[in-house]
């Protein structure tokens, strides 16, 4: 009867090992069901994307704000991008969100700048001014093939 309820023991113990690494791993992972509450969705329209993924990051004057949620083709063949921003972070209507790369050749966010707007973006809204990526390796082709 004794081997019984320690084996009981066990996976009861095992359970509760198992529960607790599956909550950490959402927790600490790029995307947390728990945290969804604690995030606002705004979506920006792009003439170029390149470089930039899903979970990039998004920032004001360098403090990061938010992050990239989603990229997808848009109605007018424009890169349509998805952020989440903390909820206690205003954007205002006229703010510039441009893509920009950490460094030389460092991962791509958006960087925002804010406006002088007193209104703020709701929920579900759009920035509407908006900067595509300088592509470093286009500038370059440029500059080798148009010297003679």
């Amino acid at each position: 009867m004794s081997k019984i309820r320690v084996e009981f023991i066990v996976g009861i113990f095992m359970l509760l090992g198992f529960a607790a690494f599956v909550y950490l791993s959402l927790q600490l992972g790029e995307f947390s069901f728990f945290a969804s509450h604690r995030y606002y969705s705004l979506v920006a329209e792009f003439s170029s994307v390149s470089g930039l993924k899903e979970g990039s990051q998004i920032e004001i004057a360098g403090v990061n704000v938010g992050r990239v949620a989603r990229l997808s083709l848009g109605k007018n063949h424009q890169a349509r991008v998805s952020m989440l921003f903390d909820k206690d972070v205003k954007i205002t209507e006229d703010a510039i969100a441009s893509i920009r790369t950490q460094g030389i050749i460092g991962d791509k966010y958006i960087k925002i700048l804010q406006g002088g707007s007193e209104t703020s973006l709701k929920p579900g809204d759009v920035i509407l001014d908006t900067e595509s990526a300088v592509d470093i390796e286009e500038l370059i082709s440029k500059y080798i093939f148009n010297q003679k």
